[in-house]
């Protein structure tokens, strides 16, 4: 294999992240999935980088919202990660790369919430050598300052490492760094191309 570490992003490489599908799930009408959409994500960037507080944000949108939505939006910010779903291809892949190996590290986008949750929740992380999550930082990918933190927290070398990401600004921040990498579309063989696994 031509890469000692192999990163990777969560969202729609580790597991599914699709807004639409999973509010959704909280929905009684498509005119209710409508109302709530523009509310709830209005500034998502924003809680992935930490600089709003999860519980305050999940309050200004209920008072933002009609009585009869208070509750699904109450709901969603309590439940919404249990339908970011693992992606069954690259857990098996992550496996495949521990036995062969290979440092295990995640860089990703994600609220306080989702972070918690994931570090108590999610089995796939138990391989992961590293973990990190933006919002606990206070910084974003595609911000430099986050991959230097990785690679200054756990002593990576950027050559020495390779990043999957679904974000094409993203793999070229790595990029930047020194740190080749390729955007996700779902083709694990690809990737395993890209990596000489």
């Amino acid at each position: 294999m031509k890469y000692k570490n192999i990163v990777f992003d969560f969202g729609n490489v580790v597991g599914r992240f699709d807004g639409n599908y999973i509010l959704h799930q909280f929905c009684s009408s498509e005119e209710d999935y409508e109302t709530l959409f523009p509310v709830l994500f209005s500034r998502w960037q924003e809680l992935d980088r930490g600089t709003i507080d999860y519980d305050q944000y999940a309050k200004d949108c209920e008072e933002a919202l009609p009585d009869h939505l208070k509750k699904a939006c109450r709901s969603f910010f309590r439940n919404w990660a249990d339908f970011a779903h693992p992606i069954p291809q690259t857990a098996e892949f992550i496996h495949e790369l521990k036995k062969q190996g290979a440092g295990i590290y995640l860089l990703s986008n994600a609220s306080t919430y989702f972070a918690d949750y994931m570090r108590k929740n999610c089995k796939a992380l138990e391989e992961f050598d590293g973990i990190v999550f933006s919002a606990p930082l206070k910084m974003a990918k595609p911000e430099p300052e986050i991959y230097r933190y990785l690679f200054r927290t756990y002593d990576l070398n950027p050559e020495e490492c390779f990043f999957i990401d679904d974000l094409e600004p993203n793999i070229e921040a790595g990029r930047r760094l020194g740190m080749e990498g390729i955007v996700f579309t779902g083709d694990i063989d690809a990737v395993k191309k890209a990596v000489g696994f």
